[in-house]
Formats: C-alpha cells, sequence, structure tokens
C-alpha cells in the first residue's frame, strides 16, 4: 500500500547502488543474511490524476494562468467586502472556465486509464513452481520466467533466455520503440539456450547483475552468472541479449525471458518523456496584452478612487442628506475605508481582462489543428499518409517561422539508395547489367561472355557481404541453402531487411554481381560466391557507434584464418589503414562525393593466432565489465580497427524527393532562410545542395572547413566576414563542417552568428546529432530571439526537432522517432511550404485578430462603466445589470469570434501558396506588434466614449421619451449601452470577416437576435430568486421608444463608419501586399461576375453598388465564387479542405 500510494505521488523509491541483482525465477539465497531488493511492479502509469488527486492537482495547475488567478482573488474579495456587483458576476465565469477545462483534462486522462487498465490487464504467461501459470500482465515481478509466443508484445524488459530455435535465436520488431520495422535478431547465452521447455527452465540456477534502469534503447550492460554442475559461469550480456517491453515477436513460434525491468522502469516507460512545452509568440504577446490591461485596471481603480475622495471633500457630498453614515462609519479607519474603496472599483472594472479569452484560444487551436488533418493537398496517396498533428499549441506558430532547419538524407532526399559506382583496389567499377564493369571497358566487350571475378573484387565484395546487420526474412528462407537458384546461382525469393538503406543497397547490389550472402545460422554466416556456398564463423561483432563511425566483424574462414571487415565514412577508415591504393581511392571516394552519391570505405584485416587471442581476450574483458563498459569497449575497438587493408568504397545514389528545389525556391522567397544539416562528407553535401536549389550555381559560397585550432578558425572567420563586407555579391552561402563548428561554437560564437546572419543559405556537413541541437539552440537564443523550425526524419534528428520552436517530422524509411517526437508530421518535405504559407499564414491572422477583438470588446464593455461614474459621484454603482456582466463574454460575444478564427480567409489558399511573399506580411509577429496593440485599444476606447456620450447626449438631456411621458431611468441607458455595444462589436467582427460561410452568417446574426431574445425573457418575468427586479420590463420599454431605435442606429453608424472609411481610403492610398492580392484575387472574381453567363437569370438594381463594395473591401461571396468555376465545397466549412478543383487556377488568376 505505501508503494503504491508513493506511486501515486510520483515518488520512485531510491536505488541504493548502480547496478540490480534479480535471481531468475526467484531462487533466492538461502542464507539469513540476504536482504532483497525492491523493484517496482510492473503496472504501466501514462495517467496524470488519479480519483484522490485530480481536484487539488488540476486547480492548481489551471491557477496557474494569471487570468484565472486573477479572477479568483476578484471573486474573494467580492466575498469578503461590500461590492458594487455580485460575486457571481466573476464567480459564474471563472467556474464555468475552469469547468469546462477540468471536463476536458479529466476525460483525457480518463482515456489513458482505459488504456493503461488494458495493458495491466493482458494475459501473460509466467514459470512458477515448475508449470505454466496464467495471470495478468501487471502481476510480474522481477526475476519471473515469462512466456511470449509468436507476433505478441513482450509484457516487460526480459533477459533472452531459450526459444524454439536450435540455435537460440529469435526476431523481433521495434517499430512501437524507434519506428524502425526491419526485423532484428536476439540471441541466448550459450548455456541457457537448451532450456527450451517448463522443467528444464525450472532448475535453472543463475543469477543476472546488471545496471539500473536508463531511457537508452540500445544500452544495456550486464552479465549472467550460470550454475552448471556447482561449476559457475559467467557470460557478459549485450542489447542483443535483451528483449524490450513493446517490442514484438516475429518468426519465432516462442521464447522464454526473464523479467529484469518491470512497469515504469522498463526502458518503453522511461522514454516516456515529456516533451519540454513550447509556447508560441502569440501566447508570450497574449501574457503581455494582459499585463498592460491589467495596468490600465490598476490605474483606473486608483483614479476611481482618489476622484471619489476629491468629491466627498465637500460636505455636502460627503454626507448627504439622503445618505447618512453611522456612528461606526464615521470612526472607521480612513486607509481601510481606501483600500476597501479601491478593492470595490477593482471588482467594478475587472472584465477588462477577458477570463474566457484562453478557453476560446484552446479551443480555437483544438479544433483548427484538424485543417491540417483533413487538407487533401497534404496526403501522399502513394503511402496513404495525412499530415499529422501532435501538438495544438504551435499552429499560429507555423507563420512565423523564420530559420528553417532541415536534415538532408531522407528528408530532402527520398532514402531509397541505388548502387552506382565503386572503387577496388584503385580501379573504378559500375553496375551494367548486374555486372561489375570497370571504368573504360567497351560495348563490344559487355557483348561478351562475362569474366570471373578477380581476387581483389572477390573479396572486396565479400567484405561487402559478410559486414553488415542485415536480415533475411525468416517466412522465406529458413535456414540456408534453401529456394531456387536463377542467374549466377542466386536466389532472388530472398527479401533482405535492414536498418540501413544503404546497407541494403549493397548486399543487394553483391547479390546482383554474383556474391550473395544468403543467411545465418547461428554462428555461421554463409555467402554464395556464383552459387558455391562458404561459411564464415562470426566470431564478433564490433557495432557501430556515432563517434567511430564505422562497424566491423571478425570471422573465420573455412581454412582457419581469423579475419577483419569493416566499413565506415572515409574520414574514419584511411587514417588507420596502412596499405591499399590509399590516395586513389580517396581520389574516387572525392569523385563519388562531387556527384552527390553517399560514399563508404571498406577494408579488412588479417589476424595471427596470437594477435587474435590477444583481441579475444581485451573484447571478452571489455564486454563483462559492469563499470564503463562503453570507454573500453570503444578503447578496444580502436585497438582493434588498426593496421587496415584498405579494400576500396563505394558510391551509392540517393535521389531528390519530389519538388524539393521548387518548395526551397518558395521558402527563400517568403523569407525564410534555410539550413542543411547532414552528417555526409563535404562534397556530397555541396552537390546536394547544389541540385535540390539551397545553394544557387551564381551564390558565393564560402567556406569553413578543416579547421585544427582555435586561431586558424578565428582567423578564418574574419576573413569570411571581411569578404561578406567586402563583395558585392547578393547571396552568398556558408559551408561549415562538424569538428570547424565545434571550434566556433567554443570561443567566436558572436563571430560565426554574424558570419551565418549575413548568408542565406547555410550547409553544416559531418554533423553528430548533438551538434545539430546546438546549432538550433545558438540560432534560437540569439539576441534577434528568431522563430526557428526543425525538420528531419530519423532518430538521429530527434534532438534537433525538439529544440526547435517548431519540429516537424518526416514520415520517411528512418523509423518513426521524429516523427513521433514532432509537433507536426508530413509525409513529404514539399508539403511544407503549403503547411508554412497557407496553414501558417492563415492561423496566425485567425488568432490574432481573435487575441486583439477580445481586448478590444473588453474596453468598450468596461470603460463605459469608469465613465458612468462621473455621472454617479463615484458611488460604485454599476452601469449593467449583473445577467449582462456575466453573459457578455460567455454567450453574447462568444461564438461570432471562434467561428471566425476557425474559418476565416482573408486570402485565398490557392494565392497564398503562389505568392510566398505575402508570408513577409505577417512575419516578426506582424499583426501583434504594438502598432496593431494600440490602435485595437484606442479603437476600443472610442467606440466606449461613443457608446456613453452617445446615448447619454441622445436620451440624457430629456428622459421623457415614452408616449405615456414615462422616463428612462438608469437602467435603461445602460441597457441601451449595451445593446449598442452588443450590435457594434459584433459588426466590427463581421467588418473583419472575408469568407462568409453559413456558421459565420448563423452566429453573427444568431447573436444579436439571442440577445434581444435573451432580454425580453429576462426582463418579462419576475425571478422569485433574485433580490431585486430592477431589469423587469426595461427591455420592453427601450425597444418601444422610437428614440432609443434612432439613437441605437446611429451610434452604430457612427462608430462603424469611420472604420469603412479608413479601410477603403489605406486600400487605394498605401495598401500592403497582402491587400493588394486581395484587392487583385477579387478584380478576377468580379470579372467572371460581370459577364451574363454568371447570371441567366439577369442582376437585381443593387448588384452593382454590391460588386463596388466588393471591389472596395476586398471580399467575395463563396456563392458567387462557386459560379466562376470555383468548387464551394472545397471552400465551405463542410469539408474543412483547401483542396482546389482542377478548373480553379483558371478562375482566380492572380
Amino acid at each position: 500500500m505505501l508503494r503504491w500510494i508513493r506511486q501515486q505521488l510520483g515518488f520512485d523509491p531510491p536505488h541504493q547502488s548502480d547496478t540490480r541483482t534479480v535471481y531468475v525465477a526467484n531462487q533466492f539465497p538461502q542464507h539469513g543474511h540476504y536482504v532483497p531488493q525492491k523493484f517496482a511492479d510492473n503496472r504501466i502509469i501514462s495517467s496524470k490524476y488519479t480519483v484522490w488527486n485530480f481536484v487539488p492537482k488540476n486547480l492548481f495547475e489551471q491557477f496557474r494562468r494569471i487570468a484565472n488567478f486573477y479572477f479568483l482573488i476578484i471573486f474573494l474579495v467580492q466575498l469578503m467586502i461590500d461590492t458594487p456587483t455580485s460575486p457571481v458576476t466573476s464567480g459564474l465565469p471563472l467556474f464555468f472556465v475552469i469547468t469546462v477545462t477540468a471536463i476536458k483534462q479529466g476525460y483525457e486522462d480518463w482515456l489513458r486509464h482505459k488504456a493503461d487498465n488494458e495493458v495491466n490487464g493482458a494475459p501473460v504467461y509466467v514459470v512458477r513452481s515448475g508449470g505454466l501459470v496464467q495471470t495478468r500482465s501487471k502481476n510480474i515481478r522481477v526475476g519471473d520466467i515469462v512466456r511470449v509466443a509468436k507476433d505478441e508484445t513482450f509484457p516487460a524488459d526480459l533477459v533472452f533466455l531459450s526459444s524454439d530455435r536450435e540455435d537460440g535465436t529469435c526476431h523481433v520488431t521495434t517499430a512501437s520503440l524507434d519506428g524502425e520495422t526491419n526485423l532484428k535478431t536476439h540471441c541466448t547465452v550459450p548455456e541457457t539456450r537448451v532450456l527450451q521447455n517448463v522443467s528444464s527452465l525450472d532448475t535453472l540456477s543463475a543469477v543476472i547483475e546488471c545496471q539500473q534502469p536508463e531511457a537508452d534503447l540500445y544500452r544495456f550492460v550486464g552479465r549472467m552468472t550460470v550454475n552448471q554442475q556447482s561449476e559457475e559461469i559467467v557470460r557478459p550480456l549485450r542489447p542483443d541479449n535483451l528483449l524490450l517491453r513493446g517490442a514484438r515477436l516475429k518468426n519465432t513460434k516462442e521464447i522464454f525471458g526473464v523479467a529484469v525491468y518491470t512497469g515504469m522502469e522498463s526502458k518503453m516507460a522511461l522514454n516516456y518523456k515529456c516533451k519540454s512545452q513550447k509556447r508560441s509568440a502569440v501566447e508570450k504577446s497574449m501574457n503581455t496584452f494582459l499585463i498592460i490591461y491589467l495596468i490600465i485596471l490598476l490605474c483606473e481603480a486608483v483614479l476611481s478612487t482618489i476622484l471619489k475622495y476629491a468629491w466627498q471633500s465637500e460636505e455636502k457630498w460627503d454626507e448627504p442628506f439622503y445618505n447618512q453614515k453611522t456612528e461606526q462609519e464615521r470612526n472607521s479607519s480612513k486607509i481601510l475605508k481606501f483600500i476597501s474603496d479601491f478593492l470595490a472599483f477593482l471588482v467594478l472594472y475587472n472584465f477588462i481582462i477577458p477570463i474566457s479569452l484562453y478557453v476560446t484560444v484552446e479551443m480555437q487551436k483544438f479544433l483548427g489543428s484538424f485543417f491540417i488533418g483533413w487538407d487533401l493537398d497534404l496526403y501522399h496517396e502513394e503511402t496513404d499518409q495525412r499530415a499529422q498533428v501532435n501538438t495544438s499549441d504551435l499552429n499560429e506558430e507555423l507563420g512565423q517561422v523564420e530559420y528553417i532547419f532541415t536534415d538532408k538524407t531522407g528528408t530532402l532526399t527520398e532514402n531509397e539508395m541505388q548502387f552506382r559506382e565503386c572503387s577496388i583496389n584503385g580501379i573504378k567499377y559500375q553496375e551494367i547489367n548486374s555486372r561489375l564493369v570497370s571504368e573504360g571497358m567497351t560495348a563490344d566487350f559487355l557483348d561478351g561472355s562475362r569474366p570471373g571475378l578477380t581476387p581483389e573484387e572477390e573479396l572486396f565484395l565479400k567484405a561487402v557481404s559478410l559486414c553488415h546487420t542485415v536480415q533475411i526474412s525468416n517466412d522465406q528462407i529458413d535456414g540456408y541453402g534453401n529456394g531456387s537458384y536463377h542467374a549466377n546461382g542466386v536466389s532472388y525469393q530472398m527479401e533482405y531487411y535492414a536498418a540501413s538503406p544503404d546497407e541494403k543497397a549493397l548486399v543487394e547490389a553483391s547479390r546482383r554481381i554474383g556474391v550473395s550472402f544468403s543467411g545465418i545460422n547461428g554462428e555461421i554466416l554463409e555467402v554464395k560466391v556464383f552459387g558455391k556456398p562458404e561459411r564464415y564463423k562470426l566470431l564478433h561483432v564490433l557495432e557501430f557507434d556515432a563517434c567511430r563511425r564505422r562497424m566491423s566483424v571478425i570471422v573465420e574462414s573455412q581454412s582457419g584464418d581469423k579475419l577483419l571487415f569493416t566499413k565506415g565514412a572515409e574520414s574514419s577508415i584511411l587514417p588507420n589503414t596502412r596499405s591499399g591504393e590509399i590516395e586513389k581511392t580517396r581520389l574516387h571516394v572525392d569523385e563519388f562525393a562531387l556527384k552527390g552519391l553517399r560514399t563508404l570505405c571498406v577494408a579488412c584485416r588479417r589476424f595471427t593466432p596470437e594477435e587474435y587471442q590477444e583481441v579475444d581476450r581485451r573484447l571478452h574483458g571489455a564486454r563483462t565489465a559492469l563499470q564503463q563498459r562503453e570507454e573500453r569497449l570503444a578503447e578496444v575497438f580502436n585497438f582493434i580497427e588498426t593496421d587496415l587493408e584498405l579494400l576500396g568504397a563505394t558510391g551509392v545514389e540517393d535521389r531528390l524527393q519530389e519538388k524539393v528545389l521548387e518548395t526551397i525556391e518558395a521558402l527563400r522567397v517568403a523569407g525564410i532562410k534555410i539550413w542543411v544539416l547532414t552528417g555526409d562528407k563535404h562534397e556530397t553535401a555541396v552537390s546536394v545542395s547544389l541540385s535540390c536549389g539551397h545553394f544557387h550555381r551564381t551564390m558565393n559560397v564560402l567556406e569553413l572547413v578543416q579547421q585544427k585550432t582555435d586561431n586558424d578558425c578565428a582567423e578564418q572567420l574574419r576573413r569570411l566576414a571581411r569578404r561578406i563586407r567586402d563583395d558585392h555579391v547578393i547571396q552568398h552561402g556558408l559551408v561549415v563542417d562538424g569538428a570547424s563548428l565545434s571550434l566556433a561554437l567554443r570561443e567566436h560564437e558572436k563571430l560565426f552568428m554574424e558570419v551565418c546572419r549575413n548568408c542565406s543559405a547555410v550547409l553544416c556537413c559531418r554533423m553528430a546529432p548533438l551538434q545539430k541541437a546546438k546549432v538550433v539552440r545558438l540560432l534560437k537564443t540569439s539576441p534577434e530571439k528568431p522563430i526557428t523550425l526543425a525538420v528531419g526524419d530519423g532518430a538521429n534528428d530527434v534532438s534537433m526537432i525538439q529544440e526547435a520552436h517548431v519540429g516537424i517530422g518526416i514520415m520517411g524509411k528512418e523509423g518513426r522517432q521524429a516523427v513521433r517526437n514532432s509537433d507536426y508530421a508530413i509525409a513529404r518535405f514539399k508539403y511544407l511550404s503549403r503547411l508554412l504559407l497557407v496553414h501558417g499564414h492563415l492561423y496566425y491572422v485567425r488568432i490574432a485578430t481573435l487575441v486583439q477583438y477580445f481586448f478590444y470588446k473588453n474596453v468598450c464593455f468596461i470603460t463605459p462603466q469608469f465613465l458612468y461614474q462621473f455621472s454617479c459621484l463615484f458611488s460604485q454603482q454599476t452601469l449593467y445589470d449583473s445577467v449582462y456582466l456575466t453573459l457578455y463574454n460567455i454567450c453574447f460575444t462568444s461564438l461570432p469570434i471562434l467561428i471566425y478564427s476557425l474559418f476565416e480567409q482573408h486570402i485565398h489558399p490557392h494565392v497564398l501558396h503562389t505568392k510566398p511573399t505575402l508570408y513577409r506580411d505577417i512575419s516578426k509577429n506582424a499583426r501583434l506588434a504594438f502598432r496593431p496593440f494600440l490602435y485595437w485599444t484606442v479603437l476600443g476606447f472610442c467606440h466606449a466614449f461613443i457608446f456613453f456620450f452617445g446615448s447619454y447626449i441622445l436620451i440624457g438631456e430629456d428622459t421623457s421619451l415614452m408616449g405615456n411621458g414615462q422616463m428612462f431611468g438608469n437602467w435603461t441607458f445602460g441597457t441601451l449601452v449595451f445593446t449598442v455595444m452588443v450590435i457594434t462589436v459584433t459588426l466590427k467582427l463581421s467588418l473583419e470577416t472575408h469568407f462568409w460561410t453559413w456558421m459565420n452568417h448563423f452566429v453573427t446574426w444568431g447573436s444579436i437576435v439571442f440577445y434581444v431574445v435573451f432580454s425580453l425573457f429576462y426582463g418579462g418575468i419576475i425571478w422569485p430568486f433574485l433580490h431585486t427586479q430592477d431589469m423587469y420590463f426595461v427591455f420592453v420599454q427601450l425597444l418601444s421608444s422610437g428614440s432609443a431605435w434612432f439613437a441605437i442606429i446611429i451610434i452604430v453608424v457612427t462608430c462603424l463608419f469611420p472604420d469603412v472609411l479608413k479601410n477603403i481610403l489605406l486600400r487605394h492610398l498605401c495598401p500592403t501586399a497582402t491587400e493588394k492580392a486581395q484587392l487583385a484575387e477579387t478584380t478576377a472574381s468580379i470579372s467572371c461576375l460581370d459577364s451574363m453567363c454568371c447570371f441567366s437569370n439577369g442582376e437585381t438594381a443593387c448588384a452593382p453598388f454590391g460588386r463596388m463594395l466588393e471591389r472596395l473591401m476586398g471580399r467575395y461571396s463563396p456563392t458567387r465564387v462557386s459560379r466562376c468555376g470555383i468548387s464551394l465545397n472545397s471552400l465551405c466549412c463542410r469539408r474543412f479542405s483547401y483542396k482546389l478543383e482542377r478548373d480553379e487556377p483558371a478562375a482566380v488568376d492572380v
């Protein structure tokens, strides 16, 4: 129970040591000194709340928001002191906001609980008491032996004990963990391989010592001690001995494994890390505006309090005959009275802070995010993949991007590798018709009979066929030697699976040429050379890592020779070679790179018996170490991979994705700078940059490469800065390699940034994953604070994606880790332009208007309340009824702005996509800068003054405007002001609307109608639960007065006519690029409207006037546009799609 409570509170029991000891089958030692370790149970908890902590935890999180906390304080003030408004006026909206948010978050967490219960309650089989027992997944304990059948997922992290295969291997897929769909082979230790049934496993006596849980999926350090006939045998445990929770068993009937990490300590659960909360520029601006309005509120409250006491300094106003003070009031503290009055005014004006803003913004972001997934122009038909939204908090940030950081392989390219060329023993070769043809061979020779391979060529192809991690599907070939063989004796029924497309391309090319990898059976690798099998015993695998940039295998040939085959980047292979055609191969590698090919070097080493014994001893010692295993292995690997004989190099082509060139050019025209960050070598990266349009042929390309010292790097940076200043070339490009970048970021960060800012394109090659993230962070934290976007498709891009303001994952062939960790995911790079130029543009304009409009309508709401205090001697009398105060933001004005923020299209999406320069109009948060904020604020104050003084002038001098001589009272005056205000702010939004759907019409006019109907209903009944009936029949009397109708019309027109006039003048005198596009778009629509073919039934007399207004205001009717060749179904909200019909571009020719 105590452990459960600690888990609910989020506390994990501390580990006492760096390792844990697991007794297989929980066969603990019998001596009394043993104290069993405590481990987590096997329950997965992805939920955020429990029944016990939901209310306090959720309330705490919600009241961390400044607006919610502010209204809570106001509500408490209303409860504690005598205020002019009821606590309901602030309490009810606050309760509504808190309740809606809590229900949404509670429902989402309930779904997580439901998913957790399904996982934790899944049936599993465990070996206990000599038998196979069925239990639930949550009941698995560390040390239990678990049975997993084919196509089942592993319920915990298991150390592999045995399988139904004699060689003790199994195949798994880790698609749910890292997205890699290839089959991975895992193996057992030799001593447990034969224990293939329950009875034999029950006799196993073994102890596992391993590291404590960590999140790294590819790291596992441990050892197993097996007791056999009073002898202890120690075997090292590596990552291929560990079966991870969430992975799935494939092509194997069943396996047995012992649980070492369970529940929230499994690697899958430890990777449930919460991504850092990203906040958009709009949200930051919104918080700034809230603080400004809070200052305005405090100033109004202080000014009102001071004026009240200034007014009451005259005795006749301090204590009039009709409001005599009590003795207690006369003797009360003046300081406390001042504070009480200040708080009362604070309550009276508190609605200038819009409490419903956060809820409306959240709803807009959540509902608006569906448009991206529904956009048919972001749908990739070949792979049946739609755009994916992982977070809706950054929709508007897509419209503010200034820098794009993109990976190359799989992002700009297809990640479909094709073998093109190779260099063997200093001679270049190409593959032609499944033959290895050397450079310069004539066509006549190709038509003849095929010669055999030279020893050098055969050894090279054997190295390629043996040094890899490629797997063969067991469903197609079982063991080796099966299958029907065709040309050259090679089976073409085999299907290779590989984590790296490069490896697969090389092995397939070698098979086509005649040297075929046929599979692995236990420790035996088989290679067929023109159909003749050769077997090699696999002794050791030296795994690839990003630091060494190479991998190796040590094999034993049939003649007993011990051979090392290694392949990797030329920068890691060539320095370790001592023989072979090194210089020729280096030249060939550079030639391959200039053609845009991905290059690898291949080498080998032959061991003497004494050398191999030393290698084997060192490897065994490093692999059985529990402490600093990685460091010791790296040291041994470097010792082994020296004195190499260079065999040759390979060149593999990765072709560009469709429309990459057009996409990059459109983004550049939009004012976005693009950086390419890749691990490829310098020449390859430059070649691809030129072919994809990242670098132009006319661009002055600067280089910061192969810098060895800090001084050299600094001097080169200064030279580059001088060249940029002195050179009058418009555009510069910069190439940086990883080593030089490390030096530049160490001590010369400012100088490096100065050079980069003056370059329109930057290429960083030979980059490690963490270096990519550092570059993004460098730009993100620079003084200009630009908005950054990172796009990639592989696990090595995750750190970069998470570091940027916006992360985009490409659904490529390197797994799904980038997609899982991204904010948005698209199928191809070409969709990035539409995502930014269309969706980003529209989302930003919508939410910017939403935020500004919210503050505007609340200024209109509260300012008359402030002005009214001058007429009531600052007695804190409210102008509006409490029900109106409560429902203004919740009901009367909330839906029109929400619908606007979902469907508004101030410019047609096709125009936005074809005119990237329009993106510049909204860059640097232009719509939420100080100038538009000041405009909306001043406009709100102006309209509020017109509401109040217009109503006062029109009916204030003569209050007997009723037909029966009855006079208007203060509630009628306040209702008139409120009525004018609701109509004006609603119509103001309609003036801002460019794209009308039936929902816009419904909520705009429906809001006004609802207000009228509600007021008639509210004022037409005596409500027994209300203390006063101030509003009884007030609204009916107001509407029965012709003067009131006249006042409403005059005031509304007076408020809105200047806006219309301003829009007309600005559009004609100094139009922006956006307004020019709107006018061009409207002109194109109207030219079609003017023809009688569009109106076969003729037109009404007011149609020319309507068209004139459309020209002036830049609007168009979706109904008319549909008649001009644009599909209405593609534009209206019913399909939520921006998919264009075939004839649409002809109709919208801009």
